[in-house]
């Protein structure tokens, strides 16, 4: 009798560790593309908590974002400069709690510069608390004005946590969006102080374990037509580091799987925070322009395309149900944030 054999399938967890590898290969292999322009690394010292970015033409924006970082705890910054030609790169220099590299290789190619961010992860970031994000998004937490990061991150410690989410909020202003000029070193959110306070869907992505939010302004101005094509929102910003970690999509979701459980199943609550996401000033209509000629965002820039068409129409995403925004207490009550067990 001939015995037919069904061809193997791999078991998910194989799967994930196969993908953790070849994320951690990719990083390795394009480590060559990134050219060092200030290294200050060797000033780290054990316990610095780190901030990791990549960044083309935010020059506007730098002053205010290292301050607020600054001033929350954050010892040094690791910036990836792709080919900036608004001044970035000098002012960067100029600062001494700055690490930066450049390249002109393709944004897309590299994974949305995620594979320039896990290389320097994995080499500078092992054994530190780790914070990445965009020259754009501010980490509000629980106890935010009178606790630091350091105090969050000795929590995390003591409870043996590894990870910390930060949902993704997007914030707005009350009118049109060029209708106030924002200027250099100027604190975002007194032009974009708006957000919506519900409107967001959750589900559960099994495969890496990870909440998957969706909704908000972009989703309800841009992506009405399409909800499930809308931006997602759940981000894991801050990561205790180690070499065998990698970020998958963005900061959306990482290897080893457990770094993405971040919530409680059983009807608890796990401490969380926001980024709250300054996108939508007035220098947004132009940045929208620059990066929908470049083309070198996820989908074929079809987020970019959507923004194009909005701003086209003389969109506003303020609306009846718009919340102005006050402090992380707010959030908290509203069920954006949690303290969780935090006291």
């Amino acid at each position: 009798m001939i015995r037919a054999f069904r061809k193997p399938v791999l078991s998910d967890r194989f799967r994930r560790r196969v993908e953790r590898q070849w994320l951690i290969g990719r990083a390795v292999n394009r480590r060559g593309a990134l050219k060092s322009v200030s290294n200050r690394t060797a000033d780290i010292k054990p316990g610095d908590i780190l901030a990791f970015v990549t960044q083309r033409n935010e020059r506007v924006r730098l002053p205010y974002f290292l301050d607020y970082y600054r001033d929350l705890g954050v010892s040094h910054f690791l910036f990836v400069d792709n080919d900036s030609d608004d001044g970035s790169a000098d002012f960067l220099r100029q600062q001494r709690d700055v690490s930066f590299w450049t390249t002109k290789a393709s944004y897309k190619r590299a994974r949305f510069g995620m594979d320039w961010i896990n290389w320097l992860l994995m080499r500078y970031g092992r054994n530190h608390w780790c914070l990445t994000v965009d020259p754009d998004e501010f980490l509000v937490y629980p106890h935010c004005d009178s606790r630091s990061l350091p105090a969050l991150t000795n929590w995390l410690d003591a409870s043996g946590r590894r990870s910390f989410p930060a949902m993704l909020l997007d914030m707005y202003p009350r009118g049109m969006l060029d209708e106030e000029p924002y200027h250099e070193g100027q604190n975002p959110f007194e032009i974009v102080n708006w957000f919506d306070p519900a409107n967001y869907a959750i589900s559960k992505n099994h495969y890496f374990g990870n909440l998957w939010i969706q909704g908000g302004p972009r989703t309800r101005a841009f992506f009405s037509h399409d909800p499930l094509s809308g931006p997602a929102l759940n981000k894991t910003p801050l990561v205790k580091w180690h070499w065998r970690y990698a970020y998958v999509s963005s900061t959306h979701m990482l290897l080893p799987r457990q770094l993405n459980q971040v919530y409680d199943e059983d009807g608890g609550e796990m401490a969380s925070g926001c980024l709250l996401h300054a996108k939508f000033l007035s220098t947004f209509a132009e940045k929208s322009a620059e990066e929908l000629k470049r083309r070198q965002h996820y989908a074929n820039s079809q987020e970019y395309r959507a923004y194009d068409a909005g701003l086209q129409s003389g969109i506003s995403l303020w609306c009846e149900e718009s919340r102005q925004y006050q402090d992380w207490r707010q959030l908290e009550d509203l069920g954006l944030i949690s303290r969780g067990n935090w006291a």
